[in-house]
């Protein structure tokens, strides 16, 4: 192949954008000494990079997910979730802790007891 170009690529990986974003990442790895799949030919390392993807010696793939994992910052990891202590359940020292029970009368009472919030003094109207 003496000349590549988007067209030679295009059936590969379908976006433009997409194909210049992964040409772009491979040529970076050629730069800083990735093995290439294709002669070189006295190309540049973008030409080889759209040289490998035309002739599909590098999986677009495997480009786009190299490219994504480049591009994290914050990697999640599965870690286990602390334990923590059920409320009215079991104890820290894995002791029986009974909730108290309280009747619906018990409540009642407990709730006439309480006094409203205090209300604003209203102002007379003159």
């Amino acid at each position: 192949m003496a000349r590549v170009t988007v067209e030679d690529c295009i059936d590969k990986v379908e976006n433009r954008f997409e194909l210049v974003l992964l040409a772009s990442h491979r040529a970076r790895m050629i730069s800083s000494g990735a093995q290439i799949t294709v002669e070189r030919d006295n190309d540049k390392n973008p030409v080889v990079a759209l040289r490998e993807i035309a002739e599909t010696t590098v999986s677009p793939e495997d480009l786009k997910e190299d490219l994504i994992h480049s591009l994290q910052k914050y990697v999640e990891v599965d870690e286990p979730e602390p334990e923590v202590p059920l409320i009215g359940g079991v104890d820290a020292d894995d002791t029986e802790v009974a909730p108290e029970r309280m009747t619906e009368e018990e409540l009642l009472k407990g709730l006439e007891g309480l006094t409203p919030p205090e209300q604003p003094p209203e102002e007379e109207a003159e």
